[in-house]
């Protein structure tokens, strides 16, 4: 059973002009795509060929033999869940049960946003920052390159990919550029609702 590219859930140009429909024919259709490919190069005609992306990642952490595998898998399911982060008309405040348990855990949604922007923009490289959910409460963590909360059995809620092929094209170097337009014109609450119900 291979591994498959998931396709977006949107149009490449459904979130102009805050991503350029470029960005995510080169993001998607390149970036994450290769990592199919490779990921299916690396476990073919292995017992990992036929688990799920979330057990490849799990078994491959921290396995000096398999950081080649952890990387591709990781990035695979970073960027799927990235993907469905973001919606057209996206941002702005939260509403339902995520919009009470931000207000609860982080004081406001004006310090969860201070933080989360935060998180992206001193990631120092490559890497992502995270919404999730640890032992109840909510928190803001980032990763390095490939890494992502399901490896320190953390619940994630929400990711930006802040690696720079993620905004390049559209924000050169201005990575808080991005980040803010990410939070206040692209983030999709509905996603993260349905995350925090299910968790």
């Amino acid at each position: 059973m291979a591994f498959e590219l998931p396709p977006l859930p949107y149009d490449y140009n459904a979130l102009e002009p805050h991503m350029s429909a470029k960005t995510f024919e080169f993001h998607h259709d390149k970036h994450h795509a290769g990592y199919v490919n490779n990921l299916n190069n690396m476990v073919k005609d292995t017992p990992m060929a036929d688990q799920s992306l979330e057990e490849v990642i799990r078994e491959a952490f921290g396995d000096a033999t398999k950081v080649g595998v952890f990387n591709n898998a990781a990035q695979i399911w970073n960027h799927t869940f990235y993907w469905n982060s973001m919606k057209p008309g996206g941002g702005g405040a939260p509403t339902g049960a995520i919009a009470d348990k931000i207000n609860a855990d982080f004081g406001s949604f004006d310090k969860f946003k201070e933080e989360f922007k935060n998180a992206g923009v001193t990631q120092f490289g490559s890497g992502w920052a995270w919404l999730v959910l640890q032992n109840g409460t909510l928190k803001v963590t980032k990763t390095a390159n490939a890494e992502n909360p399901l490896v320190y059995n953390q619940i994630p809620l929400l990711t930006m990919d802040v690696w720079e092929h993620a905004y390049y094209l559209d924000y050169q170097n201005r990575r808080p550029d991005f980040a803010q337009a990410f939070i206040d014109s692209m983030i999709n609450w509905d996603f993260v609702n349905q995350n925090l119900v299910a968790a």
